[in-house]
């Protein structure tokens, strides 16, 4: 690497550090008082500093993720997917569609693997720096709603504003109250265009009147969601029937 490239790549991490007089004269004051050789030594330094720093900073955003630990694309059993879902996660993967304010609804049946993608969707976003939260959806709601009656709802909506991308898992479960349907439906009007939603259902969305109760708030709802969204079908036999299945196999076989 050249001494300018070096320069450069020095003043740049420098800056993002937040150490402005040292990232304009570095590199000129080492050079002037002979010592232009020690700056690919620091270089090193600094990037060491920079992915130590990069580190803390993951380690705190999944802290504060909610994600489940071992649901990760590791440990996701892509042969159970289908390849267009496949395909889609790894380009959501990049993080682009955070930076437009997409949603992402991923719809199956039970256990179709659709909260482990998400959750893994979410570990990668966490490690490209963004800031995700993973909840269930009745959990989410049901907080908003203790907000509402506690006259805080508007801070509980900019505290949850703070998060990069909000994945809701299982909407489909959130069947309640009316006031319950309208603090959803006014979280996921806030955050229309501004911020992400990833959102997991086994419900279609001609059954989620039985979410929004009324017929027009379902239609307000969907149109929020799917205007600038990316809809992932998961479709195959349910895994947990099949690792149900693999078990009774071997409790029969080490009967025998």
């Amino acid at each position: 690497m050249s001494a300018a490239v070096d320069s450069q790549r020095a003043a740049e991490l420098l800056v993002d550090f937040r150490l402005p007089i040292l990232a304009r004269e570095l590199s000129a004051r080492l050079a002037s008082d002979g010592h232009a050789a020690a700056l690919s030594t620091v270089l090193e330094l600094l990037e060491a500093e920079a992915e130590a720093r990069d580190q803390r900073r993951t380690e705190r955003l999944l802290r504060l993720s909610g994600l489940p630990n071992a649901k990760t694309f590791d440990s996701l059993d892509e042969s159970a997917l289908p390849r267009k879902v496949l395909a889609q996660l790894r380009e959501l993967s990049s993080g682009d569609f955070v930076e437009r304010g997409d949603n992402v609804l991923c719809f199956g049946l039970p256990g179709r693997g659709k909260s482990h993608a998400a959750a893994a969707l979410g570990h990668s976003l966490v490690r490209r720096g963004y800031q995700v939260l993973f909840t269930p959806a009745f959990r989410l709601v049901q907080e908003l709603l203790l907000a509402k009656r506690d006259l805080s709802l508007p801070r509980a909506l900019r505290k949850l504003d703070s998060f990069d991308v909000l994945i809701l898992d299982d909407i489909g479960y959130v069947q309640q109250s009316q006031d319950e349907v309208e603090v959803l439906f006014t979280l996921l009007s806030e955050r229309y265009e501004r911020r992400s939603v990833v959102i997991t259902s086994n419900l279609v969305f001609s059954e989620w009147n039985s979410i929004f109760k009324n017929p027009m708030t379902t239609a307000a709802a969907i149109d929020r969601l799917v205007h600038h969204s990316v809809i992932l079908e998961f479709s195959g036999r349910s895994r947990r029937a099949e690792e149900a299945s693999r078990r009774s196999r071997g409790s029969e076989e080490a009967a025998r």
